[in-house]
């Protein structure tokens, strides 16, 4: 399996890439990203575009015959403006959906939305992710949105956001605890990584899938 990652220094990113190269199944990986990860592995090739709302420079490198795209940039919301925000998370990810649904509309599109999705939403955040999450799904095939609640880093991966690794690092030690209270609305970048790639090689029944499908 060939694999392509959007924004794999953030948290999810992370995650995601870190189990892409353990993954034995998978044999190359792509990372679509904003800065370098840092990260040296045989598999792994990167490629930094100068605007993601435009692919068109990268557009031979996306069409090299990948199975799966795992779209992981997003932004917090706070101190953003509806329009900013909707540019990095509807504009983005529509932007690299559109290409693929030109370049191999079978490719299998899993884009990482979040619990509490929702057009109906007070959350401006909510309703942005959500009309993302109904084009993707509506554009290709084998498209899906996947809704982690709360996620704990694990094997050394930190938010690029300073406000929720302090978040993070206070709750940490509770999560054990919170995991067995309400385990339907916990799991960690390792967990999220290994669901993600599950999805990509054998699909899921709904284009929709929330934490506790993820777990």
């Amino acid at each position: 399996m060939r694999v392509v990652i959007f924004g794999a220094t953030g948290m999810v990113g992370q995650g995601v890439l870190r189990e892409s190269l353990l993954a034995p199944d998978v044999e190359q990986v792509l990372v679509v990203t904003r800065k370098l990860t840092g990260v040296r592995h045989p598999k792994l090739h990167e490629v930094e575009p100068t605007d993601f709302a435009d692919l068109a420079p990268i557009r031979d490198q996306l069409a090299d015959g990948y199975d799966a795209v795992f779209y992981c940039l997003g932004v917090s919301s706070v101190g953003m403006d509806e329009a900013g925000y909707t540019r990095v998370s509807y504009d983005y990810p529509m932007a690299a959906a559109r290409t693929f649904a030109e370049i191999n509309p079978e490719t299998c599109f899993i884009y990482v939305s979040g619990a509490g999705t929702g057009a109906q939403s007070r959350q401006m955040w909510a309703r942005v992710k959500a009309r993302t999450e109904r084009e993707v799904i509506g554009l290709l095939p084998h498209g899906y949105a996947v809704r982690p609640a709360m996620i704990q880093p694990t094997h050394g991966v930190r938010s690029k956001t300073r406000l929720y690794n302090a978040i993070y690092t206070t709750i940490n030690p509770l999560m054990p605890v919170l995991e067995r209270t309400f385990p339907k609305y916990v799991t960690t970048t390792d967990r999220l990584g290994r669901a993600m790639l599950q999805v990509a090689r054998v699909g899921f029944p709904r284009h929709i899938l929330e934490n506790v499908d993820l777990r």
